[in-house]
């Protein structure tokens, strides 16, 4: 697929709201609650908002004090004669209401509700909604915004706090405070605790850091997605910027769907939304914090990957002091998909002139043998290495311990080896609790990322390759990774959404319905007696199969309704009087298909995203194998490709045992066309199922479909967003 870089459009430029700016970029802010109590809440607010760099003009209110902190206090947030461009509402849950109501009279520019503000929510929104006035929380810690100087933070945080690349929103308090205080080397430009987001959402925050020269690396900790369009147009923005997006999710989907009458809905399962909306726009989706850290880091100060030299297979390189380590990372590598580099035999050799007798000149590389010369021995070693066109990154594996005899030929080695080449370079240790803090802070002085861990490390380093690796063209982030972009054919929409409408579809209408979409389905007719059976088998050819056509059966072969391998006329009749008997008279008389490989592709509806594309593996195992992709529509071939080529089940697709292979290029065309149907009418269905689409050396051939409308109580009710 190409990936390469092409000027942004114009959709995609957007800035942040300006009621979001104002109250990020405060001039001027109120402190509603300051507090002279040592201690406590208000004091905290007071003292983190005087640390601001950018020396906002600060008004201290609370009816109790005449003075906080040596400064005048004032007793009413009215009292402040102009507007303020930030409010801290550091107040009893009972005051909230009225101060907002106050601060949108006064035409405020924005506030942060510290509490969760519980059963308070629809007041807050409508007020805010109402006024144009962006909030932070309920339920957070505020925010910081190093980049612009402003602090507006319920908790004591370190001070300074240095300028630096990344960009964070988190959901989770813990995780601001947390992400805030490492030792590790993770400055930020902006952090903010969005808390409950009740009016100002993630892709708010998100649009702000994207317009901050300075972000050059988004993190974000996400339990839901509360507002999904402005979501996806940031992160498309970062992608077509080249700036990765880290992301952790907890509590599964933002939906936690339940709706499971549509096996596409089953096989999707609760994680499928995220997934979907990740893939589209290339975010790195993290599995815990420590791996988030890692990553952060890596891409934070480390160097960026370059293209090596075309048809050259990249991967890491690893140096280590230890063969029983050098054995371990080479396993937990294996476990999450971290190549190494295919050394040259000009680079083995290139290595034996460093080794001991016994030791072998490969990669990943253990050098230590009576471990004399360590500087120089990792030194050229971690050269010889970098020189190989197949490495693309550099990395020495020791644990980098406390040196008790002062060697420091480790960090030493390091600074030589960067010094020498332009590839990335970092470390990584095997165990976090022994890292001497002096030596790392010394390497990540110097750009060096100090890994803290061997499966968390390798991942950061895997999404370090992928990154260099699928580079979005502005094609896909602003059409066909996740947007609608697709030609809707409006007769075509306009006549299916008519008949969805007159009530649920059959399987013929539902086999219907592929067809007008381009997918190839089986002949099949239907007949309401034994008679009629035997009429269609006998126009359309044997073999054929029988199904039962019952509206109240969704899936007919949990129930016995399917008859296969019907070559006669006798056995169409047996068959037809023995369905009839069990299900009722609606029958369906259907063209055999030759057997071959049976997979699963369908459309589910959620509640947040809209329509997503499943891809599986198919046929009566369906749910049992779990094996899927989901993706977002709109799906051209490039990413149908790719989506069918990350589903295991699709080397069956190549042939095995002596079978033929099957036609890959319909299994993707089918897939494009499932993904255009629910670009035209995923809003007025639920789901979709086409099971099994059986592909073989003459094409893919839809068997079986269930369409399920969307009734009007499932149709999401959108949330006023506030006039900015």
């Amino acid at each position: 697929m190409d990936r390469s870089s092409r000027s942004a459009p114009e959709e995609h430029r957007s800035s942040a709201a300006p009621a979001v700016r104002r109250m990020l970029e405060a001039r001027s802010i109120a402190v509603v609650g300051a507090s002279a109590r040592t201690g406590s809440f208000g004091a905290r607010l007071a003292i983190e908002v005087l640390r601001s760099p950018a020396q906002p003009r600060v008004h201290l209110v609370n009816p109790r004090y005449s003075e906080v902190l040596g400064l005048p206090c004032l007793p009413s947030l009215a009292d402040i004669e102009d507007p303020v461009d930030l409010v801290l509402l550091g107040t009893p849950h009972s005051a909230l209401v009225d101060q907002l109501e106050l601060a949108a009279a006064r035409g405020d520019g924005g506030a942060v509700v510290f509490g969760t503000a519980a059963g308070l929510a629809p007041s807050l929104v409508e007020i805010a909604s109402d006024a144009g006035l962006a909030v932070c929380g309920a339920g957070c810690m505020g925010f910081v915004n190093v980049d612009k100087g402003v602090r507006a933070l319920g908790y004591i945080e370190r001070h300074p706090q240095t300028p630096g690349p990344i960009s964070l929103v988190t959901h989770s308090g813990s995780v601001f405070s947390a992400l805030l205080r490492t030792h590790r080397r993770l400055e930020f430009a902006l952090a903010v605790s969005s808390g409950q987001e009740l009016v100002t959402t993630t892709g708010d925050y998100l649009a702000y850091a994207l317009d901050l020269e300075r972000t050059r690396v988004v993190a974000l900790y996400l339990e839901t997605i509360r507002d999904a369009e402005l979501l996806k147009s940031g992160l498309a923005r970062a992608a077509s910027r080249d700036i990765p997006v880290v992301a952790l999710t907890v509590g599964g989907s933002p939906t936690g769907r339940a709706m499971v009458t549509a096996h596409s809905g089953a096989i999707a399962g609760d994680d499928a939304a995220w997934e979907a909306l990740f893939d589209a726009y290339g975010v790195h989706r993290v599995r815990g914090l420590d791996e988030m850290a890692d990553t952060l880091e890596l891409f934070a100060i480390g160097r960026r990957m370059k293209a090596g030299p075309a048809g050259v297979s990249a991967g890491i390189a690893t140096v280590h002091d230890s063969g029983a380590e050098r054995a371990m990372v080479s396993d937990v590598a294996s476990e999450v998909g971290v190549p190494f580099a295919a050394i040259s035999p000009a680079t083995r050799s290139a290595l034996e002139p460093f080794l001991d007798p016994g030791l072998t000149a490969d990669n990943p590389l253990d050098v230590w043998g009576r471990g004399t010369n360590t500087e120089q021995l990792f030194t050229g070693s971690l050269l010889a290495l970098a020189r190989d066109p197949a490495v693309c990154v550099v990395a020495i594996a020791v644990d980098l311990i406390k040196e008790y005899d002062g060697d420091d030929a480790y960090p030493l080695a390091v600074k030589a080896v960067l010094d020498g080449t332009s590839k990335p370079v970092v470390v990584l240790s095997n165990i976090a609790a022994a890292i001497d803090q002096d030596q790392a802070s010394e390497l990540r002085a110097l750009g060096v990322p100090v890994l803290e861990g061997t499966e968390s490390g390798l991942r950061a380093l895997r999404h370090l390759l992928h990154h260099s690796a699928s580079r979005l063209p502005l094609s896909e982030v602003t059409g066909l990774r996740g947007e609608a972009a697709g030609t809707a054919d409006g007769d075509r929409r306009a006549r299916w959404v008519k008949r969805i409408s007159q009530g649920p579809l059959d399987g013929q209408a539902s086999l219907a319905l592929l067809a007008d979409y381009g997918v190839s389905v089986a002949t099949a007719h239907p007949a309401v007696t034994a008679d009629g059976a035997v009429e269609v088998a006998e126009r359309i050819g044997y073999p054929v199969v029988l199904k039962t056509d019952e509206p109240a059966v969704a899936h007919k072969s949990d129930v016995g309704g399917v008859v296969l391998d019907l070559y006669d006329s006798s056995s169409v009749a047996t068959a037809w009087a023995e369905l009839a008997g069990r299900q009722g008279p609606r029958v369906v008389v259907q063209s055999q298909i030759p057997a071959s490989v049976e997979l699963a592709v369908g459309v589910v509806r959620d509640p947040l995203l809209g329509p997503l594309v499943v891809l599986a593996a198919g046929g009566t195992l369906i749910e049992l194998l779990s094996q899927r992709r989901v993706a977002l529509p709109h799906l051209d071939r490039d990413r149908a490709r790719g989506l069918v080529a990350g589903l295991p089940a699709a080397q069956l697709l190549d042939g095995v045992r002596g079978r033929p292979a099957a036609d890959r290029a319909a299994v993707i065309g089918a897939v494009v066309s499932v993904g255009q149907l629910s670009v035209e009418l995923g809003d007025v269905i639920e789901a979709v199922d086409v099971n099994p689409l059986i592909a073989g050396p003459s094409g893919a051939i839809a068997v079986d479909a269930l369409v399920i409308p969307r009734s009007p109580s499932q149709r999401p009710v959108s949330r006023e967003r506030p006039v900015r």
